[in-house]
């Protein structure tokens, strides 16, 4: 069964997560960031939200950690929560 790992930051606005995106692609760390910005309860870990199988996150969030590239910050990815960034950390078919 597929599988995966990611971490997150989960912000109120579109604008708030485009910002925090240009940081980490300007040498920002992800979780540094997640830990001072993200909604996310996950934010005390660095946005980390360990492992999990296609269906168990909302559908926008699964389609980009299942197939996206790795190793990049991807988003903003809106949900009913808010604004993701996301980074996948690992992935397995």
């Amino acid at each position: 069964m597929r599988k995966a790992t990611a971490r997150h930051i989960l912000v109120e606005t579109q604008s708030q997560c485009e910002s925090i995106k240009s940081e980490i692609e300007n040498g920002a760390d992800f979780a540094a960031m997640a830990q001072e910005h993200s909604l996310c309860p996950s934010g005390e870990q660095g946005g980390d939200l360990g492992e999990f199988y296609p269906g168990q996150m909302v559908a926008e969030f699964d389609k980009v950690v299942f197939s996206a590239e790795m190793g990049k910050t991807h988003g903003p990815v809106k949900t009913q929560f808010g604004y993701h960034l996301i980074e996948i950390t690992s992935r397995s078919d």
